[in-house]
């Protein structure tokens, strides 16, 4: 679910003071998103679900990349009705959890 080796490499780059700022902008601008398209706004589900994908990525955030990426691709092929939104956003969730908890636990 989450990339650990992923999430160490990040926190090397940008250093451990800066890494607790990274997250909680992830988590800020993510959740502004998630929360868009949890209230019923797919307006610009593609666009949406690109920077998802790669806000995800950047954390390790495997498996919602995962989706995001299949929901982007749907979208883009216009058929955006077939895409999961509640997986995805339950995904997040359970990501967001196993990350935050994991955290704690590996730095």
């Amino acid at each position: 679910m989450i990339d650990w080796p992923r999430v160490s490499e990040l926190r090397e780059e940008v250093g451990a003071e800066d890494f607790d700022e990274v997250v909680e902008i992830f988590l800020e601008e993510v959740e502004g998103v998630i929360n868009k398209l949890a209230g019923g706004d797919h307006g610009q589900l593609e666009q949406d679900l690109h920077f998802l994908k790669g806000s995800a990525l950047n954390l390790g955030f495997e498996e919602f990349s995962g989706l995001c990426l299949d929901g982007e691709r749907k979208a883009a092929d216009g058929q955006a009705g077939n895409v999961d939104v509640a997986a995805i956003i339950a995904s997040y969730q359970t990501s967001k959890t196993s990350f935050l908890s994991g955290l704690n636990e590996k730095f």
